[in-house]
């Protein structure tokens, strides 16, 4: 639930860097928030008992959003690199949700040696400055384009910097799909200061085939896998989450625009909209502009989920959602609450907020969900030395004890 009481972010000065970090102060595992945002990784790790002693992001929008809906007494608002591990608090756990920009397959490919997906190396010497006081896990999450940046040889430096600052990593792809009807695969790695045994590459929905190619490949890195159980996929569809206006409210878009739309669909889509159309019962699905042969055209999702909800800086980058059904179809711009919703955020504050600003923070923020079972079923296991090796043949495996 978000907090009642909004305290404004710090501005990030050097002299005044300092923040609380008490151990002592209470059993919650502690954790350090970079590249913050609008605090999704917060609300879902808090959820789990865990407590943010320390956040950043550069972002003012961003920051607002966060003082709205939490205590930001702790968050520094202000460039990653002026920041100083001697000016760190104790924390067990730092999360890095470090920018995609340079690493998504719709950026510009320069991969971490980029200027905003570069950042990954200033959250990394942060915690190398921090020496014996580095938390005693790391938690990184982007998108799946890590994995092929520069070839494959971002990851591999990422991961043998973490190796250097004494973190064996693991790494996995969870998509939020599976707790929300949302199609928005990610990449995560957890670095862990305990030494647990190297174990069982085989394929599975959490580490496709490609990740144990990659561990054979870099037989130099440390690396391990924890023994892992998904939940059973959510059957919740987009029906449950899309705000319901009445045919005549002024966010649908008017006659001229919806001809426009529904001109730009190919051949397929247009019959897939249209058997919606003719449907008993009205029914949602979304939509994403593309460019396709040198033509912009919109393309509407096949199921009952929404596409990936991303940074709404340009058109192409916009969902729109489609109501269809009783020989109607109607469609509009996917509102900030919807975006909330669909980020496992339902009840976050958006008072006061301009649309795309919202639509920025949640576009570029995690799915809670998602870093809520991770919490649950892998960090807090973690950090509390319920790990355990246990063998297997030849070979080793990590589970819970």
């Amino acid at each position: 639930m978000a907090r009642s009481d909004t305290a404004t972010a710090k501005v990030l000065d050097p002299a005044d860097a300092q923040c609380e970090g008490n151990p002592a102060m209470g059993a919650r595992l502690r954790v350090a928030e970079f590249f913050a945002g609008i605090g999704l990784v917060r609300r879902a790790v808090e959820q789990e008992g865990f407590r943010v002693v320390f956040a950043n992001d550069i972002e003012p929008a961003k920051a607002s959003l966060y003082s709205a809906n939490f205590d930001a007494g702790h968050f520094v608002l202000g460039d990653v690199r002026r920041l100083r591990g001697r000016d760190m608090p104790e924390a067990d756990l730092a999360s890095a949700s470090f920018p995609c920009t340079d690493l998504s397959l719709a950026g510009n490919r320069v991969g971490l040696a980029g200027k905003q997906s570069g950042m990954f190396w200033e959250f990394a010497r942060v915690l190398d400055e921090m020496g014996t006081r580095r938390p005693s896990a790391v938690l990184l999450e982007n998108v799946l384009g890590f994995a092929t940046s520069r070839g494959g040889r971002d990851l591999r430096d990422a991961i043998a910097r973490l190796n250097g600052l004494g973190y064996q990593c693991d790494m996995f792809v969870l998509d939020a799909s599976i707790f929300i009807p949302q199609s928005r695969p990610r990449m995560f790695i957890v670095g862990s200061r305990s030494r647990l045994a190297q174990s069982n590459w085989t394929p599975s929905t959490l580490r496709p085939a490609w990740v144990g190619d990659f561990v054979r490949a870099h037989p130099e890195l440390k690396m391990h896998a924890a023994a892992l159980t998904l939940p059973k996929p959510s059957s919740e569809t987009l029906a449950e989450y899309v705000e319901r206006f009445s045919h005549s409210d002024s966010r649908w878009w008017e006659p001229p625009r919806l001809s426009a739309f529904l001109r730009s669909l190919s051949s397929l889509q247009s019959a897939r909209v249209e058997s919606r159309r003719r449907a008993p019962k009205l029914g949602w699905s979304t939509a994403y502009r593309r460019t396709r042969h040198g033509d912009a055209v919109w393309e509407v999702r096949p199921d009952t989920i929404s596409g990936c909800l991303r940074t709404a800086r340009g058109g192409s980058s916009k969902q729109a959602v489609v109501e269809a059904g009783r020989d109607v179809v109607r469609v509009r711009w996917m509102t900030p609450i919807e975006y909330a919703r669909l980020q496992g955020a339902p009840d976050y504050k958006l008072d006061g907020i301009g649309d795309t600003a919202a639509l920025f923070g949640f576009g570029d923020a995690v799915c809670v969900p998602v870093v809520r079972w991770i919490a649950s079923s892998y960090l807090r296991p973690l950090l509390e030395g319920r790990f355990s090796v246990r063998a297997s043949g030849t070979r080793s495996s990590i589970a819970v004890a």
